[in-house]
């Protein structure tokens, strides 16, 4: 998995189009903080958008259930930015059982954003001139930047997971439903216009 989260990494290489945010840092700092909000805000916008009843649903006998992947998705902020940033807000054993816990959606809600406040913070508070320091992931010598293209790529990997997760539970993506919204409108104009120009040469 970790050789996965790496190569999945190189995606973070392109300058996406919102990379550009001035209120993010310069260079590949602001790229990875634009690439990972991109997918944090969505996995936000459907932990809102399932029901709550549905957090203890999962698609199969021993694996997380939909509360404990959003959980999964806190502990990576908080886990693998400490280690290019300082302590987080819970310990390395509290965040170790983290993703096996059942707890209130709104709490879980509520942690979601404030993971990936402390994330952001941590990438943006790590200055350019520390990116190459090594550090120890799990017996592997890796730099920071390197830690942060994996968290990065971690919410990316686990929002794919919360859409088929919602998908299996009849929840459309909000963004999904908006774009859809939005092509009907513009189907229901143009239908419109149609029926006008047809009715004017029919004159």
């Amino acid at each position: 998995m970790r050789r996965c989260f790496i190569a999945l990494s190189c995606a973070a290489l392109l300058v996406p189009a919102w990379a550009s945010a001035e209120d993010q840092p310069a260079g590949i700092r602001g790229e990875l903080i634009a690439s990972m909000l991109d997918a944090g805000e969505k996995i936000q916008e459907l932990a809102n958008a399932i029901p709550d009843a549905k957090y203890t649903w999962k698609p199969s006998k021993n694996v997380r259930s939909t509360g404990q992947v959003f959980l999964h998705v806190v502990q990576g902020n908080y886990l693998y930015a400490s280690f290019y940033s300082g302590q987080p807000p819970m310990s390395h054993d509290e965040l170790i059982k983290l993703d096996s816990q059942t707890m209130e959606p709104a709490r879980i809600r509520q942690m979601l954003r404030e993971s990936y406040v402390w994330a952001r913070t941590a990438i943006a508070d790590t200055p350019d001139s520390l990116l190459e320091v090594q550090t120890d992931y799990f017996g592997t010598k890796i730099t920071k930047r390197a830690m942060m293209l994996v968290l990065m790529s971690h919410s990316h990997e686990h929002l794919g997971q919360l859409i088929a997760y919602a998908r299996a539970n009849n929840v459309v993506p909000p963004w999904t439903e908006r774009e859809l919204a939005e092509q009907k409108k513009k189907d229901e104009a143009k239908k419109a216009e149609q029926k006008k120009a047809t009715e004017k040469s029919g004159k």
